[in-house]
Protein backbone atom coordinates (compact mmCIF):
# COMPACT_ATOMS: atom_id res chain seq x y z
CA UNK A 1 0.00 0.00 0.00
CA UNK A 2 1.10 3.50 -0.65
CA UNK A 3 1.46 6.73 1.27
CA UNK A 4 -1.29 8.37 -0.77
CA UNK A 5 -3.39 5.08 0.22
CA UNK A 6 -2.51 4.61 3.78
CA UNK A 7 -3.36 8.09 4.52
CA UNK A 8 -6.80 7.59 2.29
CA UNK A 9 -7.39 5.13 4.72
CA UNK A 10 -7.02 7.17 7.82
CA UNK A 11 -9.30 9.62 5.74
CA UNK A 12 -12.30 7.38 5.47
CA UNK A 13 -13.26 7.26 8.92
CA UNK A 14 -13.14 11.09 9.75
CA UNK A 15 -15.36 11.15 6.43
CA UNK A 16 -17.83 8.36 7.73
CA UNK A 17 -18.04 9.92 11.24
CA UNK A 18 -20.80 12.04 9.86
CA UNK A 19 -22.88 12.06 6.52
CA UNK A 20 -22.91 15.95 6.76
CA UNK A 21 -19.29 18.02 7.17
CA UNK A 22 -20.67 21.73 7.65
CA UNK A 23 -18.76 24.23 6.21
CA UNK A 24 -17.94 27.18 8.12
CA UNK A 25 -15.98 30.35 7.56
CA UNK A 26 -15.15 31.69 10.81
CA UNK A 27 -14.30 35.73 10.91
CA UNK A 28 -14.10 35.78 15.11
CA UNK A 29 -11.83 33.01 16.75
CA UNK A 30 -14.14 33.09 19.53
CA UNK A 31 -17.05 31.94 17.56
CA UNK A 32 -15.05 28.75 16.47
CA UNK A 33 -15.56 26.74 19.96
CA UNK A 34 -19.17 27.31 20.71
CA UNK A 35 -20.21 26.81 16.82
CA UNK A 36 -18.36 23.66 16.90
CA UNK A 37 -20.54 22.47 20.44
CA UNK A 38 -23.60 24.19 18.79
CA UNK A 39 -23.28 21.52 15.41
CA UNK A 40 -21.77 18.76 17.58
CA UNK A 41 -24.82 19.11 20.04
CA UNK A 42 -26.93 18.82 17.01
CA UNK A 43 -25.44 15.83 15.76
CA UNK A 44 -22.93 16.83 13.75
CA UNK A 45 -19.72 16.23 14.28
CA UNK A 46 -17.56 17.17 11.10
CA UNK A 47 -16.52 20.53 10.81
CA UNK A 48 -14.53 22.28 7.74
CA UNK A 49 -12.96 25.45 8.41
CA UNK A 50 -12.51 27.51 5.85
CA UNK A 51 -9.01 29.31 5.22
CA UNK A 52 -11.19 32.38 3.67
CA UNK A 53 -10.63 34.66 6.81
CA UNK A 54 -7.54 35.55 9.07
CA UNK A 55 -9.41 34.09 11.75
CA UNK A 56 -9.43 30.81 10.32
CA UNK A 57 -6.17 28.99 11.54
CA UNK A 58 -6.95 30.30 15.40
CA UNK A 59 -10.41 28.86 14.71
CA UNK A 60 -9.06 25.36 13.75
CA UNK A 61 -6.62 25.73 16.76
CA UNK A 62 -9.39 26.93 19.46
CA UNK A 63 -11.97 23.86 18.21
CA UNK A 64 -9.20 21.74 18.60
CA UNK A 65 -8.44 22.72 22.33
CA UNK A 66 -11.52 23.30 23.75
CA UNK A 67 -13.84 20.64 21.56
CA UNK A 68 -11.53 18.12 21.21
CA UNK A 69 -14.93 15.48 20.37
CA UNK A 70 -15.22 17.46 16.90
CA UNK A 71 -13.31 16.38 13.84
CA UNK A 72 -12.06 19.37 12.40
CA UNK A 73 -10.64 20.04 8.88
CA UNK A 74 -8.78 23.18 6.74
CA UNK A 75 -11.17 23.92 3.98
CA UNK A 76 -10.11 25.90 1.31
CA UNK A 77 -6.29 24.45 1.54
CA UNK A 78 -4.62 26.26 -1.75
CA UNK A 79 -0.96 26.59 -1.31
CA UNK A 80 1.78 24.77 -0.04
CA UNK A 81 2.09 27.55 3.04
CA UNK A 82 -1.42 26.92 3.68
CA UNK A 83 -0.66 22.63 4.36
CA UNK A 84 1.97 23.90 6.73
CA UNK A 85 -0.16 26.34 8.14
CA UNK A 86 -2.86 23.75 8.87
CA UNK A 87 -1.21 20.91 9.71
CA UNK A 88 0.48 23.23 12.42
CA UNK A 89 -2.66 24.31 13.99
CA UNK A 90 -3.89 20.83 14.15
CA UNK A 91 -6.26 20.29 11.09
CA UNK A 92 -7.08 16.36 11.28
CA UNK A 93 -7.79 16.10 7.50
CA UNK A 94 -7.29 18.54 4.66
CA UNK A 95 -9.93 19.76 1.79
CA UNK A 96 -8.91 21.34 -1.48
CA UNK A 97 -11.17 22.54 -4.45
CA UNK A 98 -8.74 21.03 -6.83
CA UNK A 99 -5.74 19.79 -6.96
CA UNK A 100 -2.19 21.16 -8.61
CA UNK A 101 1.23 19.96 -9.22
CA UNK A 102 2.88 21.95 -6.31
CA UNK A 103 0.07 21.01 -3.99
CA UNK A 104 0.08 17.42 -4.57
CA UNK A 105 3.90 17.59 -3.74
CA UNK A 106 3.44 19.76 -0.96
CA UNK A 107 0.20 17.36 0.04
CA UNK A 108 2.67 14.53 -0.26
CA UNK A 109 5.24 15.35 2.30
CA UNK A 110 2.79 15.44 5.27
CA UNK A 111 1.16 13.26 7.03
CA UNK A 112 -2.16 14.85 7.55
CA UNK A 113 -4.66 13.03 4.51
CA UNK A 114 -5.72 14.91 2.22
CA UNK A 115 -9.42 15.31 0.27
CA UNK A 116 -8.78 16.34 -2.83
CA UNK A 117 -11.48 17.99 -5.24
CA UNK A 118 -12.54 16.98 -9.00
CA UNK A 119 -15.12 17.95 -10.84
CA UNK A 120 -14.53 15.66 -14.05
CA UNK A 121 -14.31 12.25 -14.78
CA UNK A 122 -10.80 13.08 -16.45
CA UNK A 123 -9.92 14.99 -13.19
CA UNK A 124 -11.08 12.19 -10.59
CA UNK A 125 -9.17 9.55 -13.05
CA UNK A 126 -5.80 11.44 -12.37
CA UNK A 127 -6.37 11.93 -9.02
CA UNK A 128 -7.16 7.97 -8.87
CA UNK A 129 -4.43 6.94 -10.25
CA UNK A 130 -1.60 8.65 -7.77
CA UNK A 131 -3.73 6.85 -4.94
CA UNK A 132 -7.21 9.22 -4.02
CA UNK A 133 -9.87 7.31 -4.11
CA UNK A 134 -11.99 9.66 -1.79
CA UNK A 135 -12.14 13.07 -3.58
CA UNK A 136 -14.42 16.07 -3.03
CA UNK A 137 -16.81 16.89 -6.04
CA UNK A 138 -16.51 20.35 -6.19
CA UNK A 139 -18.95 22.71 -6.87
CA UNK A 140 -21.15 20.00 -7.25
CA UNK A 141 -24.47 21.72 -8.41
CA UNK A 142 -23.02 24.28 -10.88
CA UNK A 143 -21.00 20.58 -12.25
CA UNK A 144 -23.51 18.55 -12.75
CA UNK A 145 -25.45 18.14 -8.85
CA UNK A 146 -26.82 14.50 -8.70
CA UNK A 147 -27.53 13.91 -12.02
CA UNK A 148 -23.58 13.88 -12.87
CA UNK A 149 -22.43 12.02 -9.32
CA UNK A 150 -24.73 9.32 -10.96
CA UNK A 151 -23.55 9.03 -13.85
CA UNK A 152 -19.95 8.37 -12.97
CA UNK A 153 -20.78 5.12 -10.46
CA UNK A 154 -21.04 2.56 -12.46
CA UNK A 155 -17.28 3.97 -14.99
CA UNK A 156 -15.77 4.65 -11.75
CA UNK A 157 -16.79 2.42 -9.08
CA UNK A 158 -13.91 2.72 -6.39
CA UNK A 159 -14.06 6.52 -6.01
CA UNK A 160 -16.15 8.08 -3.59
CA UNK A 161 -16.96 11.82 -3.53
CA UNK A 162 -17.81 13.94 -0.92
CA UNK A 163 -19.77 16.72 -3.28
CA UNK A 164 -19.83 20.87 -1.72
CA UNK A 165 -21.11 23.34 -3.26
CA UNK A 166 -24.44 24.91 -3.40
CA UNK A 167 -26.10 22.07 -1.66
CA UNK A 168 -29.21 23.25 0.11
CA UNK A 169 -31.16 21.62 3.05
CA UNK A 170 -33.39 20.88 0.97
CA UNK A 171 -31.12 18.46 -1.71
CA UNK A 172 -28.79 17.25 0.92
CA UNK A 173 -30.74 13.67 1.19
CA UNK A 174 -30.96 13.32 -3.08
CA UNK A 175 -27.03 13.66 -2.45
CA UNK A 176 -26.65 10.79 0.32
CA UNK A 177 -29.00 8.33 -1.20
CA UNK A 178 -26.08 8.10 -4.54
CA UNK A 179 -24.07 4.79 -3.53
CA UNK A 180 -20.44 6.54 -4.50
CA UNK A 181 -21.40 9.54 -1.94
CA UNK A 182 -19.61 9.02 1.28
CA UNK A 183 -20.45 12.16 2.85
CA UNK A 184 -21.77 15.83 1.80
CA UNK A 185 -20.34 19.20 2.80
CA UNK A 186 -22.85 22.39 3.27
CA UNK A 187 -22.25 25.65 4.25
CA UNK A 188 -26.09 26.36 5.15
CA UNK A 189 -25.84 24.64 8.71
CA UNK A 190 -24.00 27.96 9.67
CA UNK A 191 -25.84 31.32 8.00
CA UNK A 192 -23.44 33.98 8.52
CA UNK A 193 -26.59 35.91 10.29
CA UNK A 194 -26.62 33.22 12.94
CA UNK A 195 -22.65 33.42 13.41
CA UNK A 196 -23.11 37.25 13.76
CA UNK A 197 -26.27 37.25 16.13
CA UNK A 198 -24.67 34.38 18.34
CA UNK A 199 -27.50 31.99 17.52
CA UNK A 200 -26.14 28.49 18.60
CA UNK A 201 -29.25 27.32 19.33
CA UNK A 202 -30.48 27.92 16.01
CA UNK A 203 -27.51 26.36 14.79
CA UNK A 204 -27.87 23.34 16.66
CA UNK A 205 -31.34 23.42 15.75
CA UNK A 206 -30.62 23.45 11.31
CA UNK A 207 -27.96 20.54 12.68
CA UNK A 208 -30.78 18.11 13.93
CA UNK A 209 -32.36 18.75 11.09
CA UNK A 210 -29.55 17.52 8.83
CA UNK A 211 -28.50 14.81 11.04
CA UNK A 212 -32.19 13.22 11.10
CA UNK A 213 -32.69 12.86 7.39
Amino acid sequence: MSTVQQRQAKLEPLLRASPIIAIVTIDDVAHAAPLAQALIDGGVISIEVTLRTPAALGAIEAIRAKVPEACVAAGTVLTPDDVKSAERAGSLFFVSPGASPKLNEAREQCDVPWLPGSASASEAMSLFERGYRLQKFFPAEPAGGVDFLRSLAAPLPKIKFCPTGGIRAQTAANYLELPNVICIGGSWLSPANMLRDKDWKGITALARAASAR
